[in-house]
């Protein structure tokens, strides 16, 4: 178990920073982006990506710092949290394509190809259901590898995330205009509104 947790915590402190670098290069840059065209733009960003987790990969140990070992009580919690991504996962993927995922629509230059307003399935209820799932899974990661470094880069990664989400939606009323601000007045961005 002290194997699974070590990798779990490795691919937490290696992978995600990285990850979240990738939308604050690619949100307020998305002008030059879309001027440099989508193949150059994937292959610049996926360079960094690469070289941001080859980077942190060098210094896994010194990132996951203390082992605060093996906790039952936090592996429960972990894998609660887990299934419940899981689940926003498994209704959003519908939705929410590779394609989408890397950003392609953001970057592509034509208008017409850069997609159509998500309001349909999770998105009618929050905005932003993958960073919900992706928050819940990181704080599953963390509590299952129980290291201190893990918890400290998902603590950080909550508020960047938000700054992630503000940038992007700045985008998406850039793209979408009065719809997206229709759709952001209706549907709240990340918990569910209570029905009367």
């Amino acid at each position: 178990m002290n194997t699974f947790r070590y990798i779990v915590g490795v691919l937490l402190v290696v992978g995600l920073p990285p990850g979240v670098v990738w939308w604050f290069l690619l949100h307020p840059f998305v002008s030059f982006w879309r001027r440099l065209g989508v193949r150059l733009t994937m292959i610049v960003l996926g360079l960094f990506l690469v070289a941001g987790v080859l980077a942190l990969a060098s210094i896994r140990d010194l990132l996951l710092g203390a082992d605060l070992g093996l906790s039952w009580p936090l592996v429960g919690l972990g894998i609660a949290l887990m299934v419940l991504a899981a689940l926003i996962g498994l209704k959003r993927r519908k939705y929410l394509t590779i394609r989408i995922l890397a950003g392609i629509p953001e970057v592509e230059a034509e208008p017409e190809k850069r997609g159509s307003l998500l309001e349909e399935g999770p998105y009618a209820v929050i905005r932003h259901p993958r960073y919900v799932e992706v928050v819940l899974a990181t704080f599953a990661y963390a509590a299952i590898a129980n290291y201190v470094g893990c918890w400290i880069v998902v603590i950080a990664m909550v508020p960047l995330l938000h700054l992630v989400v503000v940038l992007e939606e700045r985008e998406l009323v850039e793209r979408f205009g009065e719809a997206y601000r229709d759709y952001a007045a209706r549907v709240p961005r990340y918990m569910p509104r209570l029905k009367n």
